[in-house]
């Protein structure tokens, strides 16, 4: 009988009973508690690897160029923007591919995440731009707002309420979640508020900025997939953060000012520098992170965001352009919603041109187009589905014109 003890050996490794801590016992072999730990790791190993070939299996990863020609069909302009946008894009997801395969690192080198913070007017197309790369990638987004962020423990939402709308977004899918973009919008209004102490806090201003930092630089976040402050007993969801991308974007009112405080654009006196080849029309293209920190926003966020990059102004020929090429124009939607009643819609040319001219002089970017347009067409909309027989429609620069002028927005002035 001891005989036969000395001779059982782990089927896999060879190790006898005398080496091996335990010894397993099957049907026809033996499995010592080394090679149980090792076919764990194995195993482990394998689901990490195909959990993340399907993950990645749905994204869409095109090159720089090919993404900005599909952003080019559906943003007009900010050429500047779509390519710095591209490229942070292809780096961040060609990273985590890189990181998912068996392929070992070159040298230890790991690739720091490249975030974005897009600067520009109202309506000159931020939102859309972070809304059409998720679209092209097929990868989870959402957009958050970053006016109802307030520190924990005081009234609004808390940062991890961003990731649990991104779980929303990913169908509470924690792995493709993790893979997801983030838009925080209006980054802006969390700005310091004064660089002069005060015996009030400042709670949805630099409070905001420091709960922000451990998302922006990649930490495991403990998320309520419900929200933490109307179901404070739900369970905590884990989300790691280091490889979504955040995407930032705000008007920044008034950082022109900063920009030409530091260019020394300013004549002062007689004097006047012509030599200086600055474009004072558009001083938001020499935007840098010195004028951002003169903003209010804190060097520790500004550091998480190393991708900084400009929206133009829109003038009058991007506008109409705006109104009429890309896939999703205005002008194709309402022509689409007449033909839905069997309707052909036509505009003058002048009526286009008639809704530039309002737009810049109520200065609402893309999205005053949207409000002239339904001031001139609502009648339209209401009348023309209840006719019987009309079949084309012809707006004219005249009928344009009187519906505007009856129009609340003929009321609006700007200062």
């Amino acid at each position: 009988m001891a005989k036969e003890e000395k001779e059982i050996k782990c089927s896999f490794c060879g190790r006898t009973k005398k080496d091996s801590e335990i010894l397993i016992a099957g049907i026809t072999g033996h499995i010592c508690n080394h090679c149980v730990a090792q076919a764990q790791t194995i195993v482990r190993d394998e689901i990490s690897q195909r959990t993340n070939a399907s993950v990645f299996s749905g994204i869409h990863l095109l090159k720089p160029i090919e993404i900005k020609k599909h952003l080019d069909e559906y943003i007009i302009g900010q050429d500047e923007a779509k390519k710095t946008i591209s490229v942070a894009v292809y780096n961040h997801y060609k990273r985590l591919m890189q990181a998912s395969s068996k392929t070992a690192v070159k040298d230890d080198i790991e690739i720091e995440k490249s975030n974005v913070i897009m600067v520009g007017e109202t309506g000159t197309g931020k939102t859309l731009l972070a809304r059409t790369i998720a679209k092209i990638l097929n990868v989870p987004f959402c957009i958050a707002d970053a006016t109802v962020l307030t520190e924990a423990g005081y009234v609004g939402e808390d940062v991890e309420s961003i990731l649990a709308r991104l779980l929303q977004a990913a169908e509470y899918d924690v792995t493709a979640a993790e893979r997801g973009i983030v838009f925080i919008d209006e980054i802006d209004k969390i700005a310091r508020k004064s660089d002069n102490p005060s015996i009030t806090r400042d709670v949805s201003g630099e409070g905001v900025q420091q709960g922000l930092l451990k998302l922006l630089e990649g930490s495991v976040v403990g998320v309520p997939p419900q929200g933490g402050r109307k179901h404070p007993e739900q369970k905590l969801v884990q989300v790691n953060t280091k490889n979504i991308l955040f995407i930032c974007g705000g008007a920044f009112d008034g950082i022109v000012r900063h920009i030409g405080n530091r260019l020394n654009t300013k004549a002062i006196g007689y004097s006047v520098n012509k030599e200086d080849n600055v474009d004072r029309e558009n001083l938001l293209q020499y935007i840098s992170p010195q004028d951002i920190k003169s903003f209010g926003l804190i060097p520790e966020l500004i550091g998480r965001l190393p991708v900084l990059t400009y929206l133009n102004p829109l003038d009058a020929d991007t506008l109409r352009r705006i109104l009429s090429e890309p896939k999703n124009a205005l002008i194709k939607q309402y022509t689409y919603l007449f033909e839905m009643d069997g309707v052909k819609i036509t505009f003058e040319k002048g009526v286009l041109d008639l809704i530039v001219e309002k737009a810049l002089e109520f200065k609402l970017g893309a999205r005053g187009l949207r409000s002239i347009c339904e001031a001139i067409m609502t009648d339209l909309m209401f009348e023309t589905p209840s006719e019987e027989g009309v079949k084309s429609v012809n707006v004219t620069l005249r009928y344009a014109k009187d519906k505007l002028k009856k129009s609340t927005l003929n009321k609006l002035k700007v200062a």
